[in-house]
């Protein structure tokens, strides 16, 4: 890893039934969890609460979310190639009915025994999801 952030980005784990959630925005093949990047002088937490909002019309407070961890990688797509990803993720408790918004094309619930027709977030795939096993959280 360099010392360099290129794409600061904030994500939510949303967990029903031992799985997670991920959504799949339009022109978009990855599957990816809630959330996105940080605007201008934002800070994680506002991320996520905005993004769960403009993606789902949840309405998640600060007490509502709970620090999961902070996970480095490559960007992922062509555009992004060697651009170095910091995500602060976090547990979302308390949400209500999910509903998706217009920039959301396709929302999975997922466990560690994903079908082959999907893919997912490297961070997510690689380190969310055997942790949140290992937790026994997920199946």
């Amino acid at each position: 890893m360099n010392d360099t952030v290129d794409i600061h980005k904030a994500a939510g784990i949303i967990i029903k039934n031992r799985k997670i959630l991920v959504e799949r925005s339009k022109g978009k093949d990855a599957f990816v969890a809630p959330g996105g990047k940080l605007e201008k002088d934002e800070s994680p937490v506002d991320a996520i609460i905005r993004e769960l909002k403009e993606e789902f019309q949840l309405i998640v407070l600060e007490k509502d979310l709970e620090e999961f961890g902070t996970f480095y990688a490559e960007a992922a797509g062509s555009h992004n190639a060697g651009k170095q990803l910091r995500m602060d993720v976090f547990m979302v408790y308390n949400v209500g009915e999910i509903h998706p918004d217009n920039e959301v094309e396709e929302i999975r619930w997922i466990s560690t025994n994903m079908p082959d027709d999907i893919e997912v977030g490297s961070i997510f795939a690689h380190e969310v999801l055997p942790r949140l096993k290992e937790l026994d959280l997920v199946d």
